[in-house]
Formats: C-alpha cells, structure tokens, sequence
C-alpha cells in the first residue's frame, strides 16, 4: 500500500529535484530557491527557503553526514550550504560559467561532482572547497550523475544519450551508448549485488531517458578487468518521456516519473509494476526514496511536491493508487475503483460506491442527477469534486487511446485545451498556461519567438465549441 500522507505546496514555479537526508527533506525550484522540511512534520526549517541562485535552482543533495547541503543552478554555480543554520558555506563556479544540470556527493564526503549544460564534469575536494579535477563528456550536456556505494566510480549521463563511467581521478573508463534521445536521470542502489560463483560483485544502475524507458544496468568494477558495464531489462509502463529514477535504500524497488504525469513503483528482481500513483497532474521530474523510512517524495511541474508513505509488508497491495496504467477503465473491478477514489483523495466515498456496486463502467456513467439522487451525495462541492474528477478520467482515457487532433493542443504544455484564448499573435493556447508564460515577464510569442504587442488574451469559443464536440464524439465509442 502507498499512502499520500503530504503535499507540499510552497513553490511558486516547476519543482526540479528533491533529496532526502536521514531527518530532512530538500526541494529545490525554477523559483530560484531551495526549501529544506523535518522528516518530523514536515514543517519548513526556520531558515527555509534559502536564497543565493539568480537563476533557476536545477538540482540539491544533502552529504551522507546530512550536515551539509548543496545546489546547483542556470547560473553557472554549486552552492554549499549549513543545514544545521541555514549558512552559506561557499560558492564553486563552474570553470566554464555554463549553467550546472547535476551535483552529486560521494559516498564518503569527500568529494562532489557538478555537470553542466556545455558538457564539463568537475570532481571538488570537499575539504578545500577546491576544483580537484574535470573534464567533459564527449557529446552534449550533462544531466545525469550517480556514484558507486563504494565511491571508487561515478557514472555521468548525457542529453545524447551516452552513459560515461569514470574513477575517483576523473579518469574516463567506459562509454555507452544508453538512450537514443538523450539520458535524463541515472541512479545505483546502494546494495550491491555477489555472484557467488565467480566471485564478484556488482553495482546494479537504472537510466531513463527521452524514449520513454528505463534500463537496468550491472556495473563490474575490478581490478583485473577493469569495468564491465551489462544491460539486464528494459521496464515499461510510462507513455511518455521518462523525466527521473530512484532506488529505494534496499535496493528492492525503483521509482520513475515521468511527462505522462504518473510516477511508476517497480520491483528490481522482477520488473513487476508494484504501483502507479496519477496524483500531479503536470509533468514528474523528479522523485526520491528517504534512505532509513518507508517515504517517497515525488516533484512536478505542478509546483508540488508529494510525500508518500509505503507499507513495506504489503509491497504489493495497490489499494491507495491508481490501476489505469495496467486496465481499461470500464473493466475496472469495484476494488479498482476504490483504488482510484483514494488515489484522488475520495477515500470517504469508497463504502458508499461498493454499496452501489460502481465498477469502472458505472463510474465513467456518473451523472449530476445519479450522484444526486442514487448515491445520495448531498453537498454540491463533494458532486463538483468528484464529477470533476471522473471527467479528468474520461479525458485521460481518451487521450491515451486517440490522437487528439493538433489544433485542439496548447503549444506551450501540449496537452488538450479546456479554455483556449487567442494571443496577440494569433495563435491559441491554454489560458492559464499562456497567463503563465506572460506573468514570467515572458514578451515574445511561444510559436514565433517574436515580440507580443499586447498582453490581451481573448476567448476562442468557436475552438472551444469544437474541443467540446470532439470530446462529445469520442465519448460515444470509449
């Protein structure tokens, strides 16, 4: 079972990564900020947010002492902070000033390694605050790092899709081709992996990247071999770009997000999907297990972030999240849709659909007058809520099984228009995500790049007409 115990909603701009230490919670933004949370409440610490970036914060991680805390950003530095009083300790400025993508810290403090947008790789001695060594990958930015338990190797990847596997002296040892359309996120389990019979232990590595799937990796690293890098398994599930990937501290699991907006929970030893949580509803890009508690903190461009709590004795009992990855939704069992009612915070209405026997069927049936007057839900804002949200299913269903004609998708979040305006440059778009794009001082247009000449956003109702109609038509054969 996985239970939404919190969201966090103290950003005011897309959520880029988060990171657990073993009593705290980090959370860093395109607001140009970092907020750090007590595992305890999760309250803000009373020096959260901390401020220093002039740009967009793209990633933190906390030391394994959890003492320290560091940040990296568009601007082309890696802060390193006092968790203990909020301090600024130092700035490290990326030798080339291009924006940093990636800070990792390795295993024993020691060291951390900033990648960048231009390709550069630097390893910092932690003790001097001083560049050890760097280099750069061979093609495109760097996005994507992880460490060996042992810390005698990192791993880099790359927005072309290589994977580089480096030693603790910078030194290049192995390079892959992973991921077609660029890697977007990499991670190795702290638990490694004995082959009993030949003697040798291997580190276990997922990748995920552009082309919508996550790979597992065994990585050999030995002596008289050098490094030995062994593709496992590709894991399905996600519909689209598959943003970020994390180990649980055991190594049992692995957590995805991804653009098609769902974070996936697969078992490692099987590739099973053990959970599928639909809660955000923009783009995941990021999500992290807490290393000595059953958390998961997941991120969005929705600005939130989600806490979840797992019950580690039920693995894989699936009552909190949603099913719609795996089954249609009109063959939903009444289970399933219970299921679903809790994943959208509706689990006081689970009794009274099992007491009608709504199965997936029924719910896509769901009406004003049925939830009036059959189920007997007396309160408008409860109808509203859930006649929302039985919409948002319907949407989703029909988005997943048609191509959603062009015009009817925004340029800016290519996802179907519900209240399209028409901008000063001819062009519709969401209203709220061009709203958006406007009050981030953004005066170009999406689509032309050229100066928008007025503010001024109109209605476009005989798109929205057409929206309606499309929806109406496809709802008949789904």
């Amino acid at each position: 079972m996985v239970t939404l115990i919190r969201t966090l909603a103290d950003h005011s701009d897309d959520v880029n990564y988060c990171a657990f230490s073993s009593s705290c919670l980090a959370t860093c933004s395109l607001d140009k900020t970092v907020r750090v949370y007590s595992l305890n409440n999760f309250m803000e610490l009373p020096y959260s947010p901390l401020k220093g970036h002039t740009y967009a914060v793209h990633c933190c991680c906390f030391s394994p002492s959890g003492h320290i805390l560091v940040s990296c950003s568009t601007d082309g530095t890696t802060m390193v902070w006092d968790t203990r009083d909020g301090q600024m300790l130092a700035v490290l400025e990326q030798p080339s000033s291009s924006p940093v993508r990636v800070c990792r810290f390795s295993p024993k403090s020691t060291h951390l390694v900033s990648g960048a947008a231009d390709g550069s790789v630097v390893l910092w001695n932690m003790r001097s605050l001083k560049l050890y060594r760097s280099g750069n990958v061979k093609d495109g930015s760097l996005v994507a790092c992880a460490f060996s338990p042992n810390g005698n190797f990192f791993v880099t990847g790359s927005s072309c899709g290589d994977l580089t596997i480096w030693d603790d002296k910078m030194r290049c040892l192995y390079n892959e081709k992973a991921h077609d359309l660029g890697v977007t996120c990499c991670d190795i389990s702290s638990q490694p992996i004995s082959d009993v019979e030949h003697e040798f232990t291997y580190f276990q590595m997922a990748s995920c990247g552009q082309d919508y799937q996550i790979k597992l990796w065994l990585i050999l690293f030995a002596d008289f071999i050098g490094v030995e890098l062994k593709y496992k398994c590709t894991l399905s599930g996600h519909s689209a770009p598959v943003l970020a990937c994390a180990f649980s501290y055991d190594g049992q699991m692995l957590a995805s997000g991804s653009v098609d907006k769902c974070v996936i929970i697969y078992e490692t030893s099987t590739g099973n999907i053990l959970h599928t949580l639909s809660q955000h509803t923009r783009y995941v890009t990021t999500c992290g297990f807490a290393p000595h508690s059953p958390l998961l903190a997941t991120g969005s461009m929705d600005k939130t972030v989600n806490i979840w709590q797992l019950d580690l004795k039920q693995p894989c009992a699936g009552n909190m999240v949603e099913n719609e990855s795996k089954l249609a939704v009109k063959d939903w069992s009444e289970d399933d849709v219970s299921a679903w009612l809790c994943a959208q915070d509706l689990a006081d209405f689970v009794e009274l659909f099992k007491m009608n026997n709504i199965d997936g069927k029924e719910l896509l049936n769901l009406t004003k007058e049925g939830l009036t007057n059959e189920l007997k839900i007396e309160s408008l804002g409860l109808r509203s809520k859930v006649l929302q949200k039985i919409e948002e299913l319907r949407m989703k269903m029909i988005s997943a099984s048609v191509d959603i004609p062009d015009e009817f998708l925004c340029p800016i979040t290519r996802e179907l228009m519900k209240d399209p305006v028409i901008a000063a440059d001819g062009y519709s778009y969401e209203k709220e995500a061009m709203e958006n794009w406007i009050s981030n001082q953004r005066r170009s247009s999406p689509m032309t790049n050229l100066p928008l000449h007025s503010p001024m956003l109109t209605p476009n109702r005989t798109l929205k007409m057409a929206i309606s109609r499309w929806l109406e038509t496809q709802q008949k054969y789904n």
